[in-house]
């Protein structure tokens, strides 16, 4: 990304959760550029409403090219990521919002001012500190069903909070994980994310299943209840469910 694109005074700081989501619902949206190296259109916008900014991603349905595992609306699914995100308690995923924009319907996620030069495989062997947080977001994409979880989509925030972007490519109802994390295969689920994760098995929150079809609650909920039966998180035996590229 253009170092031009992103000033100091508008990424040094991530807003409260709830500030971060009226300001996307309803500020003001200009564009600034569109985003390099990705597939499907992908702007980054300014958000003002008052004396209040900030700076998010904007993916517009109008954006996206057709996909032959996944339907139309993949921007939908982004916005679903954050609310399972936020069901499960683990805030793994920037504030994700639903609305128009200047091209459209599409999603607004909050922008994180990163530490770009990291990602998941330099975080994993130079920070052995956060991979409590790293085991945690491998649980999500298990959830999630994650297709397409590169190194780079692991973001390291201020304040060393791990986030998780770019996940468009989830909930197929037919089990197709694709992801960078393996590392814990074998590994226990920690016990403090079990009670969110039998949760969910129970109940899809209703927020959350509006974006979802129901051959996709039920996978959801399948996938929840065998990580609750047998809370081990998996091995690839196969070396084959690596996204390309992996970075």
């Amino acid at each position: 990304m253009p170092d031009d694109l992103v000033p100091v005074e508008l990424t040094s700081t991530v807003p409260p959760d709830r500030t971060a989501l009226a300001l996307l619902e309803c500020g003001d949206v200009e564009l600034e550029g569109r985003l390099p190296w990705s597939s499907n259109a992908t702007f980054l916008v300014t958000v003002t409403a008052g004396a209040e900014i900030c700076r998010a991603v904007y993916k517009p349905g109008r954006g996206e090219r057709p996909l032959w595992d996944f339907p139309h609306g993949l921007y939908r699914r982004e916005v679903a990521a954050y609310r399972l995100s936020e069901a499960l308690g683990w805030g793994l995923v920037p504030p994700t919002v639903l609305r128009d924009g200047p091209l459209g319907e599409g999603s607004f996620q909050l922008f994180i001012a990163a530490d770009f030069e990291q990602h998941y495989f330099t975080l994993y062997e130079q920070r052995p500190d956060l991979h409590p947080q790293l085991i945690t977001m491998c649980a999500f994409d298990i959830l999630a069903n994650n297709t397409d979880r590169k190194s780079v989509h692991v973001l390291l925030g201020p304040g060393d909070r791990l986030w998780g972007v770019d996940q468009g490519l989830c909930f197929s109802p037919e089990f197709k994980l694709r992801t960078v994390i393996w590392e814990f295969g074998g590994q226990s689920v920690p016990e403090a994310l079990l009670p969110a994760i039998r949760s969910m098995a129970a109940s899809v929150p209703l927020d959350l299943a509006a974006l979802l079809d129901d051959d996709e609650i039920e996978a959801l909920q399948h996938r929840a209840r065998i990580l609750t039966k047998d809370p081990t998180l998996p091995v690839d035996t196969t070396g084959r469910r690596y996204p390309w590229p992996m970075v």
